[in-house]
C-alpha cells in the first residue's frame, strides 16, 4: 500500500488505500450495498491484519462504497443455506469466517474508526460494532432484523453491550431501525455529522488519533478490551455464538428457509427480498 494508491489486490471487493499513518479500507460491493460474502470477509480480514503489522499504521478507518455501509450478510451466495452443512461444519464455518475475523478486528492493537452512512444492518452493525469508535452522517439507519428470519440474532451480540439490555431486546424484537441521532443518544456512535462532511471527519479523527504515542494508544485500547472481558464480553458473545448456530437447526428456521425457496429458490436473486417483504407484510 503505497501513499495515496489503491491496493490492487484487493481491487475486487475491498479497496485499501494509505495516506501517510492512515490505512483506509472500502467495502467495495456497492451494488449489494456491500453485503458481506467470503471474498469481501477474507479481503477485509487480509487488510486489517496487514495494517495491523504495519509499524507505520497508527489508525484505520472502516467505510463502505455506495449507498449503504453494509446491509450485512450476503444471503444469496451458494452455501449460505444451512442444509448444505453438518452441524460441527457449519460451527467451524461460522466461527472461521463470522467470529474469528470480527474479533480479529476488536483485538488489533491499531485504533479502528467505523465511518457508517445509509443502512448499517445486522451483520454490519456487528462489523462496525467491533471498531473503537463510530463515525456516522445523519442519515444512517442502524438495525438487526435477523429474528424475522427466526434466528436468534447474529453471530455476536453485540446489542446489550452497545446501547443496554432493555433497548436490545426493543430493537431485536420489532426490527426497527435506530437513526443517527437516537444511536448517538444511546452511545452507539460518538459523532453525528453531515453526510458532505463524513469523509473528512472521520479521517480527521483518525489523524488526531494517529498524532499520539502508539503504545500508550495500543495500552489503553487493550486495557478497556480486557475491561469488557472481565465484565464477560467475551464469553457473554461465546455463548451466544452457540446459541446462533443451534437456531439454524430448528423448526421456525426450517419453515423460513422453505418459505424463502418457494418465494425465489433459495440463494437465487429475489427469493430473499420476496421472503423478508412477505413477513413485514404479515407480521
Amino acid at each position: 500500500m503505497a501513499g495515496g494508491r489503491t491496493d490492487e489486490a484487493a481491487e475486487t471487493t475491498v479497496k485499501v488505500e494509505r495516506h501517510g499513518a492512515i490505512v483506509r479500507i472500502r467495502m467495495n460491493r456497492p451494488a449489494k450495498r456491500n453485503a458481506q460474502n467470503p471474498a469481501l470477509i477474507h479481503a477485509m480480514d487480509a487488510a486489517f491484519v496487514a495494517a495491523g503489522d504495519d509499524p507505520e499504521v497508527r489508525a484505520i478507518v472502516l467505510s463502505g462504497e455506495g449507498p449503504s455501509f453494509s446491509a450485512g450478510h450476503d444471503l444469496e451466495y451458494p452455501g449460505y443455506d444451512r442444509r448444505a452443512h453438518t452441524y460441527h461444519t457449519r460451527l467451524d464455518m461460522e466461527r472461521t469466517l463470522f467470529v474469528d475475523t470480527l474479533l480479529r478486528i476488536r483485538n488489533l492493537p491499531k485504533p479502528t474508526i467505523a465511518q457508517v452512512h445509509g443502512h448499517c444492518v445486522a451483520a454490519g452493525l456487528m462489523l462496525a460494532c467491533m471498531c473503537d469508535l463510530i463515525v456516522c452522517d445523519e442519515r444512517a439507519r442502524f438495525s438487526n432484523p435477523v429474528l424475522t428470519m427466526a434466528l436468534a440474532g447474529v453471530q455476536l451480540l453485540v446489542e446489550p453491550w452497545e446501547i443496554g439490555a432493555r433497548k436490545a431486546k426493543e430493537l431485536l424484537w420489532t426490527a426497527e431501525a435506530l437513526g443517527a441521532d437516537e444511536a448517538h443518544r444511546l452511545g452507539l456512535v460518538n459523532r453525528v455529522v453531515p453526510a458532505a462532511q463524513l469523509e473528512a471527519e472521520a479521517t480527521a479523527l483518525a489523524e488526531r488519533i494517529a498524532r499520539l504515542p502508539p503504545f500508550a494508544v495500543r495500552t489503553v485500547k487493550k486495557s478497556i478490551n480486557d475491561a469488557l472481558d472481565f465484565m464477560g464480553q467475551a464469553r457473554s458473545w461465546e455463548h451466544h455464538f452457540l446459541l446462533h448456530v443451534a437456531s439454524k437447526r430448528s423448526e421456525e428456521f426450517d419453515r423460513w428457509w422453505t418459505a424463502m425457496e418457494a418465494a425465489g429458490g433459495g440463494y437465487k436473486p429475489g427469493g430473499l427480498k420476496a421472503t423478508l417483504a412477505k413477513r413485514r407484510a404479515t407480521s
